[in-house]
This record gives structure tokens, sequence and C-alpha cells, in this order.
């Protein structure tokens, strides 16, 4: 079991760090307070390759693997949530959708340009009444001849208004549930498609999130992903890649909210020593160690099986459960590590704590995730689909398999 990284990967975790350091961090906290999305760091972000970091390099992509993927991810949100989120949804949820499900020719006008960072994408799933339970979207998609007339709504999609391109998903068939949705690639110019920015969010300030509306916007057939119904199949195989993304960035909270502690509890006195000189503190930065390499240990073991080619379903969604769990800890006990200066923005402790609650939520809530382990391990879901195929750490699966 090798633990080391390859040059080209610590390259890559020193050159986007740097970013990190210079281009992001500086203006963190007054960005976040003023809600201003910082299109020029996301500019930078494309300059280095970061908007088609997993993208083969034929189609304007950087080519490098999930491990330079995962450190990036953690990196970026070590300086904020909003900018991870946009490689979740611009490369994990859409690029790499249509990198495996388009044809040739989408792939050329949209997985190109926004892979080189020319373009930005988001991904149209969830709805008002349709979040978990992807099923009861009610977005159509209606055939009429050479184009799909599509009508419906999309919310909570992150870059909704920024997005040049979005993947969106619709009821080709309304009978047929989960069966009957179909994905496709959308313009955000064409006619009779509009978007709104969402208000009054907890947090993620600095980021972009919004609504999409569609109405009888003609579709060419062409823009259709996939095949008709298999647009849950699409967006399932997504949700994976931008899962992985969340949990990598998920580890770049821990590790910022574990750092800032350590340094304020070497300086900050009570009672004549360093806090950390307590053992109620050391208990906190202690659960932020733990928190960190244990989240950190999963999502490279995704990585590892992403690079192999194994289907990591299982694998990807124990890392994204943990991860943004232990980050939202990590956050809560760094605030109480500070006292009232956590509280305030001054530290920027307490942004990390409001941008730490969505991930909980967005691309499967921890309650789905802890649904699909047990039914996993119980066998009442078949293992990373019908292949079988799960970390070898995982002892038990084999003799489950076997069960069977």
């Amino acid at each position: 079991m090798d633990f080391d990284l390859t040059p080209e990967q610590r390259e890559v975790q020193a050159t986007v760090r740097q970013f990190v350091d210079e281009r992001i961090l500086p203006t963190a906290i007054e960005n976040d307070i003023n809600h201003h999305l910082d299109m020029e760091a996301i500019e930078g972000m494309a300059e280095l390759g970061l908007l088609g970091i997993v993208i083969p390099e034929e189609y304007g992509g950087a080519g490098m693997d999930f491990v330079c993927e995962a450190l990036s991810c953690e990196e970026i949100e070590r300086g904020e949530a909003a900018f991870r989120t946009l490689i979740s949804v611009h490369v994990g949820l859409n690029s790499l959708s249509l990198l495996r499900y388009g044809t040739e020719e989408q792939k050329e006008r949209y997985l190109t340009p926004q892979a080189k960072g020319e373009k930005i994408a988001c991904f149209g799933l969830t709805e008002p009444a349709a979040g978990s339970d992807v099923a009861s979207m009610k977005t159509t998609a209606r055939r009429e001849g050479d184009t799909y007339v599509l009508n419906g709504q999309k919310n909570w999609i992150s870059y909704a208004s920024v997005a040049d391109h979005a993947l969106v998903f619709a009821k080709t068939d309304p009978e047929a549930g989960h069966k009957g949705i179909s994905a496709f690639a959308i313009e955000t110019a064409w006619p009779g498609v509009s978007t709104a920015d969402t208000e009054n969010k907890l947090g993620i300030w600095a980021g972009s999130t919004g609504e999409l509306f569609f109405e009888n916007v003609e579709v060419p057939a062409e823009s259709l992903v996939g095949e008709e119904g298999q647009g849950f199949e699409i967006a399932m195989y997504g949700l994976d890649q931008g899962r992985f993304t969340v949990a990598a960035g998920a580890c770049g909270v821990v590790r910022a909210c574990l750092e800032r502690s350590v340094e304020y509890a070497r300086e900050r006195e009570t009672f004549g020593r360093p806090i950390g000189k307590h053992q109620f503190v050391q208990d906190m930065i202690a659960k932020m160690v733990l928190g960190y390499e244990t989240s950190k240990l999963l999502v490279m073991q995704a990585a590892w099986l992403k690079d192999k080619g194994v289907r990591n379903t299982r694998e990807t969604s124990l890392a994204k459960w943990h991860a943004t769990e232990s980050a939202f800890e990590a956050a809560h006990l760094a605030i109480q590590v500070h006292g009232a200066y956590g509280y305030s923005a001054e530290y920027g402790v307490e942004r990390y704590f409001r941008n730490a609650r969505a991930p909980i939520i967005y691309e499967g809530t921890t309650q789905i995730h802890k649904m699909m382990q047990a039914e996993h391990a119980l066998g009442y879901r078949n293992l990373n689909g019908s292949g079988g195929d799960v970390s070898p750490i995982a002892s038990w699966a084999p003799a489950l398999l076997a069960r069977g």
C-alpha cells in the first residue's frame, strides 16, 4: 500500500495551494461579507486547468488523475467553498457526464470549451418538489418532430445565473417514473431559458446559487444526451463524480479549521498559559485531527478506485458522508476554540461553519448516504452495481457476495 504522491501530484498540490494563499484567502472574508462572486479568481482557476482537470487533453482538459483533483479540491475549499462548488458542478456533474455519455458533436460543442474554462456549466436536476426523490420531478420535455419542447423549473442550482451551459433533466415519459427521465445539453442563452439568483442563504455567500426556468424552450433533438429514458442513470453517474469533489473539498475545511485553531491555541493565553495547554482544548484539536485524516483516507480510497476505472459509488458515498460531517464538526469546534472571536467575521472561522452546512444536504443528504451504506452491507443494494467490485479494504464485502 503506497501513500506517497507522485512528483506531478505534489506539484499540483503546491501550485493550487499557492494560488489559494495568494488569490483567494486575502479577499475571502470581504467577498463573503459582500456576497461577491470573484470571477477573476475563476479565470485564475481556468488558467491552472482546474476547470478541466480530469478531462482528457483531446477535449481541452488537463488530463490529470483523480488524486490530483482531490488534492486541488482540498486546497480550493481551504480558501473558499464557492470555488470548489464550481469544480463539483462544472467538472464533476456536467463535464464528466458529457465525457461518458455525450456524442462527439456534443463534446466538441460543450465539453471542450468547458474544459478550457471558456464556458461555465451547471447541472439542472433538483426541483422544488424533487430533491432526494428524483423521480418526482415535474419538468417535461415533449418531442415534436426534430425538437423537444422543454418546460419546468430547477432550483438550488449552483452557478445557474452564471453558467453558459446546463445539463438538464426532464421527463420525456411522465408516466414511467425514473425510467422516463432524459438528459439534455442546454444553452442558457436560448429563448425561453431564464435564471434567478437565490437570496438569503445561510452560507456560501461568495458563490452563485439560483434557479433555472424553462418556458416552451425548443431544444434540438441532437441535444439529447444519451438515449431517452437514460437520464436517471446519467444523473447518478454525475452525482458519483460530484460527490467525490464535495468529499475532497470537505477535507480542506477540516484542515483550515485545524490549522487556524492550532495557531490560535498556541498564542491565546488564559490563566497564565496558552489555551492549547488546557485538556478540553486539546480534546477539540484531537477531534479535528481524527476527522481530517479519516476523511482524507476515504477520499484517497475513492480516488484510487476511480483512477483504476473501478465503480466506486459505495466508497464515494462513504467519503462524502464522513468528510462533510467531519467538516461541520471541525468548524463548530474551531469556533469554540476561538471563543467570541470565532463567532465574529474577524477571524473567518464562522465562514467555514456556515459554508460547511450545505454539503451535508446537497448531492445526497447524510441520511441518504447512511441508507446507501446500510443497504450495501445488508445486501439490499448491489455492491457498486451488478459487478460487485469494492475496495479491497472492505473485507466484509466478499463474504456478503458469497452469501448472495
